[in-house]
């Protein structure tokens, strides 16, 4: 009975409790090093779509072409603003 009373020695590392590991200067889950590449695709991917729509309907090129600038501009005006 005496043992239910009786605090246990808690061990040095508990199953229960959340151990932060100190913050670091890089993470390494993200990928620096490919950030270039990886904003070259995309930019390069824009641009393919475009034209393969641009090929089928000037119309649909244009209209794209339209939103997309249009859409830098605001975004741009919001953040400055």
């Amino acid at each position: 009975m005496n043992l239910l009373i009786q605090d246990l020695p808690e061990p040095e590392i508990s199953p229960n409790r959340i151990q932060e590991n100190p913050p670091s200067g890089t993470d390494s889950l993200i990928a620096h090093r490919l950030q270039k590449e990886q904003y070259i695709g995309i930019i390069a991917l824009v641009i393919a779509l475009i034209a393969a729509v641009g090929f089928f309907s000037r119309r649909v090129e244009y209209a794209i072409l339209l939103a997309l600038f249009l859409s830098a501009f605001l975004i741009s005006l919001f953040l400055f603003l």
